[in-house]
C-alpha cells in the first residue's frame, strides 16, 4: 500500500467516525434541550453504546498501519500542508486513544450522561448531596483516564492536555496568578468611583428577547439556515455536523443582557465550528478545532471585544429599542457603560469582563485539589464558599449559586476551566491584530458591518483547523507570541473610559 492509498483510507475512516460522532452530539444536545425526564436513563445507555463503537474505530489497528505508510512519505515533507497536519494529528489522536481501555471510555460516557441529569436536578433543587456520588464517580474515572494517558508532572496535566494540547499546571498556574493579581489591582483602582447607571429594570418578555437575539446573531454572521437557538439549563454550543450548529441560552425577563451576551458568546463558538468544519474537510483534523482555548477565544472576542463595545451599541441600540421601548431614551454610551460596569458577582456566566478570570482561578484551584485528593467531594461546598470569599469577596447563599452553578464537572470535564482564561487572552491578542489589519474596524462595527472581522477570523483562525498548535496559531495570526498584555490593556482602557481611572 502506498502513502496516497493509506491517506485515502484514513480520510474515509475519519469521515465515517465523524458521522457516528455527530450522532452522539445530537443525542447529547437532545438530552439537554428536548428529552422527556423519563428517558434520561435510557439515553445514558445509548450514548455509552455509541461511545464503544467510536472507541473501537479510534483504536482500529489499521489506523496504525495506514499512518506508518504515510509517515516519512512525500505527504509529510512540508509540515505546513493540510495533509501533513492531518497525518500528524491523526497520529496524536490514535496514540492517545489506544491508551484508554474501551471499558473506561464507555464508563466515562455513561457517567457523564447520568451526571449531567443529576446535576441539572441538583442545581434546580439546591441539593448537592444528590449530585455528590456522581461527582465522586466522575473524579475516580478521570483519575483512571489520567493514569492511562500518562503524564510527566501530575494527573491534571493529562486531562488539561486533552482540552489544550501542550499546556500543564506549570504553564497555566502563572498565567492565572497574573490575571488574578492584575484584577485585584484594577478592582482597587475603581473602588470608590461612581458606578455607571444600570439599565432599566423593566420586564423584558422572553418572546421579545428571542426575536432580538435572532436579529443580533444574524447581524454578526450566524446563518439561520445552518443553526438554531434553544433553551437549556446551562448555555452551550455544539456542532452536529457540517451546516448544523446548535446554540442555547437561558432567559431572565428582568435582564435581557444575560441572554444577549450568552447568545453572542455561543454564536462565536458556532461561527468557528461552521468555519472549520467545511464538508470537504469533515472527518479530518483540518476540519476540527485546535483547542478549547482557541474555541473560547472566538466566543469571548464576539462577546467582549465586540458586543460590549461602544461601536456595537451605536448600531444595535436602535434595534434593541424596537423590541424593548424602555431603552429608547438611552444613548449608546449609557448602555456601553452599563454593560461594562465592574461588579463582582457569584455567577461565572454573568460575570463582567474584569471579574471573569477570578472565577476561573477559583474553579481551577478547586478541581486541581479534587484531582490531587487534597479536597474531598463532601467538602467541596464549604471549600467553594471559602474561596469565593477570598477571591471574589462574596459568599454564595446556596450551592446552586456556588459549586453547582457550572455543568462541566457533571460531564467529567476536569481541566476544561483554564481554557476560558486562555480564550480571554487569545481573544484580546486577536482583536488587537484585527484592528491593525482592518481599516476603521470600529467605524465598520458602528455601521453594523461585522463581515470584515468575521472574514479575518475565518482566514486566520477558522480555516486553519489543527494546522498549528494553539499558541503557534495565535502567533501566526498576530505576528507575536500570545501574552496577557493585550487583555490587560483592554480591561484597563475600558475601566478608564467608564470610571476615569
Amino acid at each position: 500500500m502506498n502513502a496516497n492509498e493509506a491517506y485515502a483510507n484514513l480520510a474515509a475512516h475519519g469521515r465515517t467516525s465523524a458521522d457516528l460522532a455527530s450522532s452522539v452530539s445530537l443525542l447529547s444536545w437532545d438530552q439537554q434541550v428536548m428529552l422527556p425526564p423519563a428517558a434520561h436513563p435510557g439515553r445514558a445507555g445509548q450514548i455509552g453504546a455509541m461511545t464503544a463503537i467510536l472507541h473501537r474505530r479510534a483504536t482500529d489497528p489499521h489506523i496504525g498501519e495506514w499512518l506508518a505508510a504515510c509517515e516519512g512519505s512525500t505527504l509529510t515533507a512540508d509540515p505546513l500542508t493540510p495533509e501533513a497536519a492531518n497525518i500528524r494529528e491523526w497520529r496524536r489522536d490514535f496514540d492517545l486513544a489506544v491508551k484508554i481501555p474501551e471499558g473506561l471510555a464507555v464508563a466515562l460516557a455513561r457517567a457523564a450522561s447520568a451526571g449531567q441529569r443529576a446535576w441539572e436536578l441538583a442545581r434546580k433543587d439546591d441539593a448537592f448531596a444528590a449530585f455528590a456520588p456522581h461527582l465522586a464517580t466522575l473524579l475516580d474515572l478521570s483519575r483512571q483516564k489520567a493514569e492511562a494517558l500518562g503524564y510527566a508532572g501530575e494527573p491534571y496535566d493529562a486531562l488539561l492536555d486533552g482540552f489544550e494540547p501542550g499546556e500543564t499546571v506549570a504553564t497555566i498556574a502563572p498565567i492565572l496568578a497574573e490575571l488574578r493579581d492584575e484584577t485585584t489591582a484594577l478592582l482597587d483602582a475603581v473602588k470608590g468611583a461612581v458606578p455607571p447607571a444600570p439599565l432599566p429594570a423593566e420586564p423584558y418578555p422572553q418572546a421579545d428577547q428571542q426575536a432580538f437575539l435572532a436579529r443580533v446573531t444574524a447581524l454578526i454572521g450566524l446563518p439561520a439556515a445552518a443553526s438554531r437557538l434553544d433553551v437549556s439549563a446551562h448555555p452551550f454550543s455544539t456542532l452536529i455536523g457540517p451546516g448544523d450548529a446548535r446554540i442555547t441560552v437561558r432567559y431572565d425577563e428582568a435582564d435581557f443582557t444575560k441572554a444577549l451576551f450568552g447568545a453572542v458568546h455561543e454564536t462565536g463558538h458556532a461561527l468557528y465550528s461552521l468555519g472549520h468544519a467545511s464538508d470537504d474537510r469533515y472527518g479530518t483534523p483540518m476540519g476540527e478545532f485546535v483547542s478549547l482555548g482557541v474555541h473560547e477565544s472566538q466566543s469571548r472576542l464576539w462577546e467582549n471585544q465586540v458586543a460590549r463595545s461602544l461601536p456595537f451599541w451605536e448600531h444595535v441600540l436602535p434595534l434593541a429599542a424596537r423590541h424593548f421601548p424602555t431603552l429608547a431614551g438611552l444613548a449608546p454610551s449609557d448602555v456601553f457603560r452599563a454593560v461594562g460596569a465592574i461588579a463582582p458577582g457569584l455567577i461565572r456566566v454573568d460575570a463582567d469582563e474584569t471579574t471573569y478570570n477570578p472565577h476561573i482561578v477559583l474553579r481551577f484551584e478547586l478541581e486541581l485539589a479534587l484531582l490531587r485528593g487534597d479536597l474531598l467531594v463532601a467538602d467541596l461546598p464549604g471549600a467553594w464558599n471559602e474561596k469565593s470569599r477570598a477571591i471574589l469577596g462574596l459568599t454564595p447563599p446556596n450551592d446552586a449559586a456556588g459549586c453547582l452553578q457550572d455543568v462541566h464537572w457533571s460531564m467529567g470535564a476536569f481541566g476544561y476551566f483554564p481554557t476560558y482564561s486562555l480564550g480571554n487572552i487569545y481573544a484580546a491578542c486577536l482583536f488587537e491584530a484585527a484592528e491593525t489589519a482592518i481599516p476603521d474596524l470600529a467605524g465598520r462595527m458602528a455601521a453594523g458591518n461585522f463581515a470584515p472581522l468575521l472574514k479575518w477570523l475565518g482566514q486566520n483562525i477558522h480555516a486553519k483547523g489543527r494546522l498549528l498548535r494553539p499558541r503557534d496559531l495565535i502567533a501566526a495570526a498576530t505576528g507575536k507570541a500570545p501574552t496577557a498584555g493585550p487583555l490587560l490593556r483592554h480591561l484597563k482602557a475600558k475601566a478608564a473610559a467608564i470610571y476615569g481611572v
